[in-house]
């Protein structure tokens, strides 16, 4: 059983991780923004309520979010843990989660918290690239599509998406460092806190994430 959070600022390399970390411990890889890109794709009432809430600018509110990964961690495939990415994003949905578990008898295992500078992060964000298809990850110096613009699984159009500009990019590290980084307080306060060196390659960063996971 393993029921892990992942933290990190943005570029960080969570996805490639947590694709790595998933195969690893054959546990779902849930990402609450892939959970509301489908359902705004898919026109759900719940897609209905955030694309609103976004158009206006404004970010999900924590219950929505809180219920919405509640729900998901329910579900079948989770029966021998999971592995939460872009959830909590405050200490609000931390204490909700954590809440939330104890009710049920459980309790996370680790909360893995990949650390990288942001000087190393802006190139790497801004040369990220994904499918429009599928959303399969790649990037145009590290880990580019055999085909350029061409996704290697489902052959659908790999892009820049908005938010890998250079501007975008720089702001969402300032919001990531004012609102989320707090949780590795929150975290580090319970013991379950892992930081881990993100700079190095890949495989490198998994490896360390699987010592401190164990097997």
């Amino acid at each position: 059983m393993k029921r892990v959070v992942l933290l990190g600022p943005p570029g960080a390399g969570k996805g490639t991780q947590a694709e790595g970390i998933s195969t690893k411990y054959n546990i779902p890889h849930i990402s609450t923004g892939d959970i509301f890109r489908a359902n705004v794709k898919e026109g759900t009432p719940l897609g209905v309520k955030i694309s609103s809430i976004m158009e206006a600018g404004q970010l999900v509110p924590d219950e929505l979010v809180c219920e919405v990964v509640a729900d998901r961690v329910q579900k079948s495939d989770c029966a021998n843990g999971y592995l939460l990415d872009g959830f909590p994003r405050t200490v609000a949905q931390a204490k909700f989660f954590d809440e939330y578990l104890a009710k049920n008898g459980q309790e996370l295992d680790k909360v893995i918290d990949i650390e990288v500078d942001e000087a190393i992060l802006l190139p790497r964000m801004v040369g990220r690239r994904v499918c429009r298809k599928c959303g399969k990850p790649y990037h145009v110096v590290s880990m580019p599509p055999k085909v350029e613009g061409v996704c290697d699984v489902c052959g659908g159009e790999v892009y820049q998406r908005a938010d890998d500009t250079e501007e975008t990019v720089k702001n969402r590290f300032a919001v990531y460092q004012a609102q989320t980084s707090p949780l590795t307080d929150y975290y580090r306060s319970s013991g379950k806190l892992a930081p881990i060196d993100g700079a190095g390659s890949v495989q490198d960063v998994l490896n360390a994430i699987c010592a401190v996971l164990g097997e």
